[in-house]
């Protein structure tokens, strides 16, 4: 593995125990651990508790008079409609309305917001924040001050019960500054896997304390350590968009399926113009899902074709998934193709039969 990729407090830990380890986002992370591999993870998470490793997602703190608000006039979702000690998922776009990052913001107070961008755009975020920010608004780069610790699954709450942390009652997209142990902790109820789970940002010096405790409680729970395979695997059934594939600077949030996240009615934000004018017209291009009714796997930049050979689309994000034993995927299709339709996706030079449907492929189970 290249030495140029950053590492993060549990590197040594994934490694003593045999993680396959691979690049992401510039980062060394684990991407699955002995004992089972990506669907023995997945099926943990979908039925009982996983624990995964995510630092190397971004962290921002925005801090000063009127941070929230200058915040407000930059990403996409409201943050006036949310209260501090409430997160959000919200967009950064550039100014024709292509897809910089997707992220998650924590609003802290008036003047203190916190963001969780993708690894790989976490510079380019902050770049933008930095640059439009006010005076007496300070951007601090905070990447290697936290780890991040995702506790994923229906016994998730018991997993953090058992190593001193109740959170059973926090509600979806909330989140709580917590003393653990002598330590500060941030613990959020949100995450990427579509089942109850919590997100806990230890400081980067803290986190093998945490870690080994949590995989420990973990396996008498039905638990275990997971990796960024069973991560994708299990995203991709819920139809979360990964930034890179089903989101970008070519794909637009009303293309990708994610206006829902924008403020229609603010006043300001990055990429406004160019998406209001989108929104209008009709966007050329939607993302779907794709269930394979026949054997095959689709895999991102497959063509998907009509039954009678047309062009339209290509898949964006694809895989096997292991709670419906069949073959998934999103894809951008031309916008009159709906739920229902029968379509083809060219795998390995044979047409493999899919049906169009509206993700989430398997019941979401957040709340």
């Amino acid at each position: 593995m290249s030495t140029d990729l950053h590492r993060g407090p549990l590197h040594a830990s994934h490694f003593e125990v045999g993680a396959t380890l691979g690049a992401f986002g510039g980062w060394e992370m684990p991407i699955s651990y002995p004992g089972g591999g990506v669907v023995a993870e997945h099926i943990a998470v979908r039925e009982a508790v996983g624990v995964f490793d995510v630092t190397h997602l971004g962290k921002i703190s925005i801090i000063g008079p009127g941070a929230a608000e200058f915040v407000n006039s930059c990403f996409t979702a409201d943050l006036a409609k949310i209260h501090p000690g409430q997160a959000q998922y919200t967009l950064c776009c550039a100014d024709d309305g292509g897809v910089v990052d997707d992220l998650i913001v924590y609003l802290v107070g008036p003047d203190e917001v916190f963001c969780v961008p993708n690894a790989e755009n976490s510079s380019e975020v902050g770049r933008r924040l930095a640059a439009a920010a006010p005076r007496a608004v300070r951007v601090i780069d905070q990447q290697q001050q936290y780890a991040v610790l995702a506790v994923q699954g229906p016994r998730s709450a018991e997993l953090l019960a058992a190593v001193g942390l109740t959170f059973a009652s926090m509600d979806y997209m909330g989140f709580a500054d917590v003393d653990h142990e002598g330590v500060a902790l941030r613990v959020g109820r949100t995450g990427y896997t579509g089942e109850r789970g919590y997100e806990l940002l230890p400081s980067w010096a803290h986190a093998p304390a945490l870690w080994e405790p949590l995989l420990a409680a973990a396996g008498p729970l039905g638990g275990r350590a997971c990796g960024l395979g069973a991560r994708d695997t299990l995203r991709t059934e819920m139809g979360y968009s990964l930034h890179g594939q089903d989101l970008g600077g070519d794909i637009t949030p009303l293309q990708g399926g994610v206006s829902w996240a924008i403020g229609w009615g603010k006043p300001a934000f990055w990429g406004r113009e160019a998406l209001l004018a989108e929104r209008e017209r009709g966007p050329l291009r939607r993302l779907r899902g794709l269930r394979a009714t026949g054997r095959g796997v689709p895999r991102p930049h497959m063509a998907v074709r009509s039954t009678t050979g047309a062009l339209l689309g290509e898949t964006t994000s694809g895989t096997f998934s292991p709670t419906l034993s069949t073959g998934i995927a999103l894809a951008l299709l031309d916008p009159g193709i709906r739920a229902g339709d029968r379509v083809e996706v060219e795998v390995r030079g044979r047409a493999l039969p899919c049906e169009v449907s509206t993700p989430p492929f398997v019941p979401s189970h957040v709340r």
